[in-house]
């Protein structure tokens, strides 16, 4: 299976490109990760509704310019299904088993995906209604995935 992580924004802080590194080097037991990283919009402190949905979309426009047919893709979302993580597992294995081979996770920049992008979305998924800064949201969602294959494999290390 590959996974495609399609994330808005650079990694600034040393030690979540170093969790991320680890999480990527565990997954490669386990599928073809690809993280792909687009570029941010500058955002004026107080932007308005208008210059919020036009800083939205053109992320929007750069990350499903990665989106392939094909692909299922899950976009992180507040508004998204919460699942456990052992619901994750299963779904993943339910793709993987429907034939499924390519499934890409999105996070969003600072204000959230694009309309486009979540109505392209086969899954809205949803962490907690907490806010987290989308950088560590990176390493929480690699961490996700690879328990979902732990859990899968039935290892230990979930518990």
């Amino acid at each position: 299976m590959k996974i495609t992580l399609i994330a808005v924004g650079k990694i600034k802080e040393r030690y979540l490109e170093d969790a991320i590194g680890e999480y990527a080097k565990r997954l490669g037991r386990y599928c073809r990760l690809e993280m792909i990283q687009v570029a941010d919009e500058k955002t004026p402190d107080k932007a308005g509704q208008a210059l919020t949905r036009q800083i939205k979309d053109r992320e929007g426009d750069r990350i499903l310019a990665h989106v392939r047919e094909g692909m299922y893709v899950v976009a992180l979302a507040v508004e998204g299904q919460m699942m456990s993580s052992e619901e994750l597992a299963s779904r993943i294995d339910k793709l993987g088993i429907g034939g499924i081979s390519h499934i890409a996770f999105i996070i969003g920049g600072s204000l959230g995906l694009s309309r486009a992008v979540l109505d392209r979305a086969d899954l809205l998924l949803s962490f907690s209604p907490m806010t987290f800064p989308h950088q560590l949201m990176r390493v929480i969602l690699l961490e996700q995935i690879y328990r979902s294959f732990q859990i899968l494999a039935g290892t230990p290390y979930h518990k």
